[in-house]
Parts: C-alpha cells; sequence; structure tokens
C-alpha cells in the first residue's frame, strides 16, 4: 500500500489466495496485468489445509495441500503477481475502477477477480463454539496431531468426512464416522478405504445434538433420527465436515446471487457487473475440486485480459 495513505490503484486485483486465485494471477501477470493477489485469511485457501491432494494431474505420488500452495504462489510471482497479505472488507462496485477496503487501506481496480472460496458450515449445536480449539475442530490437517492415541468422532457422509478421517487414523487410536443418512456421497474408493481400515467404525442415521464438555471436549450427544433414541458418546475430539458456505457476504445486494450465496457466472466466469469476475468455490456449488477452481481462475484471467484489450482498442 502506498505510504501516503492514498488508494492504491492496481489493473487486475484477485481475492483470495487458494488454486483459483493464483492460477488466475499467473494468467494475469502472463498477460503482463501486474495483477495483485490479496491474501485472505487463510494463505493457500482450504487446499492448503489439505494433508495430502491425490486428484491434482501431474502428481501421480500426490502432493501436500500447503506444498501445491507454494507452487501455485512460486509460479505466478516469477512471471510478476504481487502477493498482498491483506484481507478485504468491503467493495464498492458500482462505479470503476472498483474500490476495495481492506485491513491495511483500499485498492482501486480496474479489474476485478474473485476468487474468495468457502467456509466450513458448523452444526450450530450446544457447546460446539464454546469448545472449538478444545476438542471441536473443522481442520484434520491443522489439529490431527493433537490427537495421538485418542478417540475421536468425524461427522459428514462427503468425500472430504472420509479422507480427513482416514487422515487422522495416524493419530487417534479410534475415529467413529457419524453420519445422518444411511448412505454416504463420498466417492466409491473413498468409501472401500474407510470400510476396510481398522480403526474406522460408523455409527449411521444419527446427527450430533450437542457437544459436552467443560474446559475441553468430553462428550457428544447423539440422535438416532428413526428411531429418536438419544446416547451420550464419549469422545476426545470431534471432526466436523459437512460442507461449505461461499465466502461472498461483502458482495451481497452487489453481484447476482444464488439463493445458497453463490456468485452466478456465466461460461465465461463474467458476474453480472461487467469488470468483475468470479471463480472456484466462491462461484461453483457443483464440483468444487482444486483442478476446477484453478481452470476457473485461468478462464476469470483470460476473459479480465480480453476485456481490458476491447477497452484499449
Amino acid at each position: 500500500m502506498s505510504s501516503n495513505g492514498k488508494a492504491k490503484h492496481v489493473k487486475v486485483l484477485i481475492l483470495g489466495s487458494g488454486p483459483t486465485g493464483y492460477s488466475a494471477a499467473l494468467y494475469a501477470a502472463r498477460a503482463e496485468l501486474q495483477p495483485v493477489v490479496l491474501t485472505g485469511m487463510q494463505l493457500g485457501g482450504q487446499a492448503a489445509l489439505t494433508y495430502t491432494i491425490e486428484n491434482y494431474p501431474g502428481f501421480p505420488e500426490g502432493v501436500g495441500g500447503a506444498q501445491l500452495g507454494e507452487l501455485f504462489q512460486k509460479q505466478a510471482e516469477h512471471f510478476g503477481a504481487v502477493t498482498e497479505f491483506d484481507t478485504a472488507n468491503e467493495v464498492d462496485l458500482s462505479r470503476r475502477p472498483f474500490k476495495v477496503i481492506a485491513d491495511s487501506g483500499e485498492y482501486l481496480a480496474d479489474v476485478l477477480i474473485i476468487g474468495t472460496g468457502a467456509s466450513p458450515n458448523h452444526l450450530n449445536i450446544p457447546g460446539e463454539v464454546e469448545l472449538t480449539g478444545r476438542g471441536v475442530s473443522y481442520c484434520a490437517t491443522c489439529d490431527g496431531w493433537f490427537f495421538k492415541d485418542k478417540k475421536v468422532v468425524v461427522v459428514g457422509g462427503g468425500d472430504s468426512a472420509l479422507e480427513e478421517g482416514l487422515f487422522i487414523t495416524r493419530y487417534a487410536s479410534s475415529v467413529t464416522i457419524i453420519h445422518r443418512r444411511d448412505e454416504f456421497r463420498a466417492s466409491p474408493i473413498l468409501q472401500k478405504r474407510a470400510k476396510e481400515h481398522p480403526k474406522i467404525n460408523f455409527i449411521l442415521d444419527t446427527v450430533v445434538t450437542e457437544v459436552i464438555g467443560t474446559d475441553k471436549l468430553e462428550a457428544v450427544r447423539l440422535k438416532n433420527v428413526k428411531t429418536g433414541e438419544e446416547t451420550i458418546y464419549e469422545t476426545d475430539g470431534l471432526f466436523i465436515f459437512i460442507g461449505h458456505t461461499p465466502n461472498t457476504q461483502m458482495f451481497r445486494g452487489q453481484l447476482e446471487m444464488s439463493d445458497l450465496g453463490y456468485i452466478k457466472v456465466n461460461e465465461k466466469m463474467e458476474t453480472s457487473v461487467p469488470g468483475v469476475f468470479a471463480a472456484g468455490e466462491a462461484a461453483d456449488p457443483h464440483f468444487r475440486q482444486v483442478v476446477t477452481s484453478a481452470g476457473m481462475g485461468a478462464a476469470a484471467a483470460i476473459q479480465a485480459t480480453r476485456f481490458l484489450e476491447a477497452e484499449s482498442e
């Protein structure tokens, strides 16, 4: 940010430092647009919190999420992208250049690419907030180590729940996966791995209704959705993986969105405001993969480049 306190004017401002943001930055930098990436709270996005990513092309043995994020960043910066460790809090998209108010001051952007991603959903049950960080977690990669030789519970039935549950087995003595239905949405390969793992067991047709503990998590209250029967289940850890909500609150009322808060884009990643592009999980309720987010980020930057070229003709 400029030292005189004035807003910093950039051609391409990218919000978010995950696969979407840095893929967009790579393409914009190679087009010599000097993109600036505001990292947001989580450098590398959600992907950086994943222990191993097995389905990103080019890494047959898999790659660490944080490592992949560093490679994305290094490649974009090699071509001239600039990373600012800053978080956007407010935007004004009513006129160009677009105004973005961040922690360290104001930016003015000729083009804005939104790659703000999504954040994990909460169960919203008693005790959950109070015991977060004291046994309740939303990131196995971050916190799994703290549960060495302990009993943990994982809530969810999708890929992330089973992936993270499998990851935690390297530390925990047992992992119980609790799912509100009797079938999983997770991919067959993950289901097979989880069902065959000696440390993993399952409680199906069941929800967690309360987190119990004073200074730390001691147990969870479970309710069978078919019988209504309630039980207390002792555990040292509760990992919650029940989907995500897009980080798009600051664009409400300025961009067209779905009922769930995803920014509406066309096949060119264009939003309802010319010059504003959105990609990755902020605009993608369907695929939500590192590879698709990266692809969308590239598409957004290509289209942003064409948008600026058309203006200068």
